[in-house]
């Protein structure tokens, strides 16, 4: 989660319904794992989740944005904070809405296929289609937005075989382009996040609709608001 968002939600985050649409595509595609690192993690939010519902054994969010380094204790599991590390015995490596943040991105996902062993699978969601850019991209400081086969070659440029790669938030994205099209109309491009703090009753239609793409969004290959992919290391 990207922490100028937590900022904007507050206590709503983790009942949000992106994040929670979000959480329910996570354990649809990769079930459960043994360790968790969760890349450019923020909040911790999905690992925390993964504790908490016994997905996971033990998690580790890596973030140099941390001040410190931390340790807590989630569920009975260990659940670590570090700044950087040097290898990890995870088998599942998080990176939810990381390379679009950073100008290199076949450099991190390169970097962390040299920290993990063969047979790691790693789960990447990023901001999908350039042609939506828009004040929210401004806000969050992307670099730049992706189709499946944009994203399908950054990763294996990255070192990683990519099994499945597909679209997500697929019944939002018509209303979400026109809207975004329509300010671009407007002249309208003021930095700003999406994601806002909403109604309860519209959370939890939000939430309902994005639930109703959970039986067949793994075979959606034409469009969404996330582009996501499924691959581990050779």
């Amino acid at each position: 989660m990207d922490l100028k968002e937590l900022e904007i939600l507050g206590s709503q985050a983790p009942s949000h319904w992106y994040y929670q649409a979000k959480y329910k595509a996570l354990t649809k595609v990769v079930g459960g794992a043994t360790g968790v690192l969760d890349v450019g993690s923020g909040s911790g939010l999905f690992p925390r989740r993964m504790l908490e519902d016994d997905s996971a054994s033990w998690a580790v969010c890596v973030d140099p944005g941390y001040a410190t380094d931390r340790d807590e204790i989630v569920n009975g599991k260990p659940f670590g904070f570090r700044r950087s590390i040097d290898t990890t015995q995870a088998d599942l490596v998080l990176m939810m809405d990381v390379l679009e943040h950073v100008s290199d991105d076949v450099a991190l996902v390169r970097e962390y296929v040299d920290k993990v062993a063969s047979g790691t699978r790693f789960l990447v969601t990023v901001p999908a289609f350039s042609w939506l850019w828009s004040g929210h991209d401004d806000f969050l400081e992307h670099y730049r937005r992706y189709t499946i086969a944009g994203l399908d070659r950054s990763l294996s440029r990255g070192g990683l075989i990519v099994d499945k790669k597909f679209y997500y938030y697929g019944l939002l994205f018509p209303i979400a382009a026109t809207s975004r099209l329509a300010s671009r109309l407007r002249g309208s491009k003021k930095p700003g996040s999406a994601l806002k703090p909403v109604h309860p009753l519209v959370n939890s239609m939000l939430l309902a609709a994005c639930r109703m793409e959970l039986p067949f969004f793994q075979m959606n290959g034409i469009a969404g608001l996330t582009a996501m992919a499924l691959a581990r290391k050779p």
